[in-house]
C-alpha cells in the first residue's frame, strides 16, 4: 500500500552542527488525514517539514539519511516542479511567500513557471481564489491586505498547482481568531476533498481539527499524550 507521505528512518543534521537534529523518524500518513506535528520551539518541526516537502535537500544542505516517499517516490529522485505539482507548503510568515504585485500575478505565477496554458492559467486563478474566498482581493496588492486574507493569498497560489499533499507550517501562529478560523474551516474543507493535510502547532487550541497530534522532541517523532 503507498501513501500520500511515507518516512523512513529520517535523521537530518545541519552541516554546522555535531549532532542530529532529527533522529530516525518513521511516519504514514493516510490519504484524507489531517495530522498534526507539535513540540517546543527549535525542535526541527520547521527541518521537518523541509524534508517532506523536498526543501532538503534539494535546496538546504545537510547531511540526511534515510528516505521521504512522496506518493511512493522518494524526494531526492524527484524535481522540485515535479514535488510543487504534488506537495505544497504553507508557511508561518505570509510574507516570505508574496512577491508579486497583485493577488492574480501571485496565483498564476507558479502554473507560469511550469509553462500551463494560459486559459488553463486562468481557470486555476478563478478556482484557487474561489476556493479560498478571495475574489473580490484578485486585483489588489497582496501586500495591503490584512495578515488572514495574505496567508489565504498564499494558500490559494500554493493550491493553483493542485497539488493532494498540503503542509502548514504554524499557519496560522501569527493569526488574529477570525484569521485562525479562516484557516482551520478551509483545512476542514480539503480533508473533505481527500487532500492530505500535516500542520505544524504550537498552539493546542488548533488541534481540534487534527485526526492524529505526533510529538517531535529529542529529535524523535512519538504520540502526542496531551503536554508539552
Amino acid at each position: 500500500m503507498s501513501f500520500p507521505v511515507e518516512i523512513n528512518n529520517l535523521g537530518f543534521r545541519f552541516p554546522s552542527n555535531s549532532s542530529d537534529l532529527l533522529q530516525n523518524i518513521n511516519l504514514k500518513v493516510k490519504e484524507g488525514e489531517v495530522l498534526a506535528i507539535v513540540g517546543l520551539s527549535g525542535c526541527g518541526k520547521s527541518t521537518l517539514c523541509y524534508c517532506i516537502s523536498g526543501i532538503i535537500p534539494l535546496i538546504k544542505q545537510g547531511v540526511m539519511e534515510g528516505e521521504v516517499l512522496i506518493n511512493g517516490r522518494s524526494t531526492q529522485e524527484l524535481s522540485l516542479s515535479q514535488i510543487a505539482t504534488n506537495l505544497g507548503i504553507v508557511f508561518q510568515n505570509p510574507e516570505t511567500q508574496l512577491f508579486s504585485p497583485t493577488v492574480e500575478d501571485e496565483i498564476a505565477f507558479g502554473p507560469e513557471n511550469l509553462c500551463f496554458a494560459r486559459d488553463a492559467i486562468e481557470k486555476r486563478v478563478d478556482e484557487s481564489l474561489k476556493k479560498v474566498g478571495m475574489e473580490q482581493q484578485r486585483y489588489k496588492n497582496p501586500h495591503h491586505l490584512s495578515g488572514g486574507q495574505k496567508q489565504l493569498i498564499a494558500l490559494a497560489s500554493v493550491l493553483s498547482l493542485n497539488p493532494k499533499i498540503l503542509i502548514f507550517d504554524e499557519a496560522m501562529s501569527k493569526l488574529d481568531p477570525d484569521g485562525k478560523k479562516m484557516i482551520k474551516d478551509l483545512i476542514i474543507d480539503l480533508k473533505n476533498e481527500g487532500r492530505t493535510i500535516i500542520m505544524v502547532e504550537h498552539d493546542m487550541a488548533n488541534l481540534n481539527i487534527a485526526d492524529r497530534v505526533k510529538l517531535l522532541d529529542g529529535g524523535k517523532l512519538t504520540d502526542f499524550t496531551g503536554s508539552l
